[in-house]
């Protein structure tokens, strides 16, 4: 029986959070959600509380709201949850701190740091035997002549979070030696050479890219599944997935153990790749150390990822369990006009967009029993473009 004294903050209200505030307040465990943005979290019947503060961006600001917040409203004990990059690296960093009084979820940093900085993912990634995009970083502008060759290429940040936040995109693409010397100068106002790589461009879109989705414990994986990205956007740089279907693909699994088990990883996590349709290799894109855009697709496909991680925390017993295939998750407020971009250009038939309104068992804020999120997001949905909330 749990202790229903015990809950969950959740850093961070839109709809990861969301998934994270369903899953446990369904099984009547409280849930207060921590935030400095209107988020759709606020209207669920399954969040208990919601916390306005000034910012949870810095790694200290967020640190420091975390404890102001467990202290004044008594959350000694409670499960620590982040759902955005920044409060990743903030509560591994300050993990020693914030354990003194929350049971945190986010590994130590020297885990974390394998996930946050792409060039330490890539580097291990190459030392277990996954394969990964050739990727090049360099001191300065003169030495953008030597990759002229390579051209296209992709100009994307090491470490997303100041890059993101101050561009909106997740990589461009440059075609021409002009492109590109003039991509790198934009990225060098937001980020620092040696944070900017220039990477090979693996051909195709979402189709061709897969996440491996699991909650492990000690460097094992526990718990898993496998899904495909059928369509995100941007359709070749996806700063976010629109539609995504659960599906068997042992090699991703294959691929992922002995990255989880190198860096002794507990937690949740998902591992991205993509399918270089020039060799046949699965690719290692990224690795996020928290939970990932679509983790409500667990619970209907048989692995409820919050729930799991919560009650290991708290010492729960928990049974081990794979991901069924052919589950389908969207985020309607996008997808629609993604699929409608897609349909015009010939990337997508009818067939298989209605194929996709089948399989779809989960939508990423909308619930029958929970719908005022929903509504909410709609009446919000010109300050979420905005915010590029989505």
């Amino acid at each position: 029986m749990i202790d229903h004294q015990i809950g969950a903050l959740v850093v961070g209200g839109d709809h990861p959070g969301l998934a994270v505030a369903r899953s446990l307040g369904q099984r009547n465990i409280p849930v207060y959600v921590l935030e400095d943005q209107l988020s759709v979290s606020q209207w669920s019947r399954y969040v208990s509380r919601v916390i306005r503060v000034e910012d949870i961006r810095g790694d200290r600001a967020t640190v420091d709201a975390v404890m102001e917040v467990g202290h004044r409203f008594g959350l000694k004990g409670w499960v620590l949850f982040p759902t955005r990059d920044e409060h990743v690296g903030a509560f591994s960093r300050f993990r020693e701190e914030l354990s003194k009084f929350f049971r945190v979820t986010t590994p130590a940093w020297e885990t974390t740091q394998w996930a946050w900085d792409k060039k330490n993912s890539y580097d291990l990634a190459e030392k277990v035997g996954i394969p990964v995009p050739k990727t090049w970083t360099i001191r300065n502008s003169g030495e953008l002549q030597a990759l002229y060759g390579h051209l296209p290429l992709a100009i994307k940040p090491a470490i997303k979070e100041r890059f993101f936040y101050a561009t909106g995109a997740k990589a461009w693409r440059a075609n021409t030696p002009e492109e590109l010397n003039h991509l790198f100068s934009r990225a060098s106002l937001h980020i620092s050479a040696p944070e900017i790589l220039i990477q090979e461009i693996i051909p195709g879109d979402g189709r061709q890219q897969y996440s491996f989705c699991a909650f492990c414990r000690n460097g094992r994986v526990h718990s898993s599944l496998a899904a495909r990205r059928l369509r995100q956007h941007p359709r070749e740089f996806g700063r976010a997935a629109t539609y995504v279907e659960t599906l068997e693909m042992p090699i991703i699994e294959e691929l992922s153990e002995p990255f989880l088990k190198h860096i002794d990883y507990s937690g949740l996590v998902e591992i991205e790749f993509k399918q270089d349709i020039r060799d046949g290799q699965y690719k290692l894109i990224d690795v996020n150390a928290r939970t990932w855009g679509f983790v409500s697709i667990g619970w209907p496909a048989g692995v409820d990822f919050p729930y799991l991680l919560f009650a290991d925390q708290l010492g729960l017993p928990i049974e081990q369990s794979r991901g069924r295939s052919e589950v389908g998750w969207m985020r309607v407020v996008s997808d629609v006009p993604t699929a409608l971009l897609d349909l015009v250009s010939g990337h997508l038939s009818l067939r298989t967009y209605f194929s996709s309104l089948v399989n779809t068992r989960v939508e990423s804020v909308f619930a029958k029993g929970d719908p005022l999120p929903a509504v909410a997001e709609l009446v919000l949905l010109p300050y979420l473009v905005a915010k590029k909330y989505f």
